[in-house]
């Protein structure tokens, strides 16, 4: 079973405060997700998140192929981290970790991902060419609304 990692850093210019409320509000995941994978909210996202929360979506990861992704947050410290765990969607596997750091200016925002593919070993040889630019690019989408959103912290 092969596990992968995915691990991305951003810092933007706004308090501690602001970055949290934004990143733990359910709701605001649409905004974060390319267009074309037409996220959307089934259930979940009707308060605050918590420890056991779960989170329904629909969303379309390749073209024409639509899917339930169903996570569970597993772990909630207050403007510290969280993590959702999927339990069901386009994954064997997925751990996602996110931590919000106040540093000098405002905070850096760090998404540490373990994933696994599905399909055994096809999986394994679509993963370089399909899944990983995929992933690099629906984060690199999220780091550009989060810039839109709030602006972008020089080194």
């Amino acid at each position: 079973m092969k596990i992968y990692t995915l691990h991305k850093k951003q810092k933007l210019p706004i308090t501690l405060d602001e970055a949290w409320n934004f990143l733990c509000n359910p709701a605001n995941l649409s905004k974060l997700t390319p267009p074309e994978m037409n996220m959307k909210i089934i259930s979940g996202a009707d308060r605050p998140m918590y420890a056991g929360q779960v989170l329904q979506y629909s969303v379309t990861p390749l073209a024409g192929i639509k899917t339930k992704w169903v996570s569970e947050i597993t772990q909630y410290v207050d403007k510290n981290y969280f993590v959702d765990d999927q339990l069901y969607g386009p994954y064997a596997f997925w751990h996602h970790k996110h931590f919000v750091n106040k540093i000098e200016g405002g905070v850096e925002i760090e998404d540490i991902i373990d994933y696994k593919v599905p399909f055994g070993i096809l999986g394994q040889l679509l993963h370089p060419i399909l899944v990983k630019p995929k992933l690099e690019s629906i984060f690199n989408y999220r780091k550009e609304q989060m810039e839109a959103l709030f602006g972008k912290l020089e080194n």
